[in-house]
């Protein structure tokens, strides 16, 4: 028999509003618009036991700053194929799919994806969330820094992005093994 455990991290404050296009294969894409996005977590355990306990302190306190640092700005995904880059100084001009936009610089937000999409915006999520959470060996091998989520205890992080009442997307991470 085999045991499987998994907790969940889902609070009100685990939320930004932005705005965003979503671009298509076709070069076509949506029209600028917005959303209030709510995140959810939720670890994958290979043991419960007292001695392998998690602090949800500091990963509710990830996910809080990193909804912070996205929230009330214009997301740009800098890999889409269909974005070019004019310029970028007190404003911001681009162009996404042949149609030119100039916003104020502080109001944009361009994140190493390819397209801002839920499952784009979870697996960054995802991705930014490990990088605070979980140690990265050096080149020595050793960890260079404390584990918050060990790969010992977790076995896998989930992020779920949600846009609406049912509908977002969710990015799983494995741990270790």
């Amino acid at each position: 028999m085999y045991t499987t455990y998994r907790i969940e991290i889902a609070r009100d404050l685990f939320k930004f509003s932005c705005a965003h296009m979503t671009v298509f294969p076709d070069g076509s894409k949506e029209r600028l618009h917005g959303h209030n996005y709510y995140v959810g977590i939720a670890l994958g355990l290979r043991d419960v036991g007292f001695a392998r306990m998690i602090p949800f302190g500091p990963i509710k306190e990830a996910a809080q700053r990193l909804c912070a640092s996205w929230r009330e700005h214009t997301l740009i995904a800098r890999d889409n194929p269909h974005y070019q880059l004019i310029r970028s100084d007190e404003e911001f001009e681009f162009l996404l799919c042949g149609k030119r936009y100039v916003l104020p610089r502080e109001d944009i937000l361009v994140l190493p994806i390819d397209n801002v999409s839920c499952e784009a915006l979870a697996e960054h999520f995802c991705d930014r969330l490990l990088a605070t959470l979980v140690p990265v060996a050096n080149a020595g091998g050793e960890s260079a820094g404390s584990a918050i989520l060990s790969p010992d205890v977790v076995s896998s992080v989930e992020v779920r992005v949600t846009e609406s009442p049912g509908q977002g997307a969710v990015c799983i991470r494995s741990l270790g093994e």
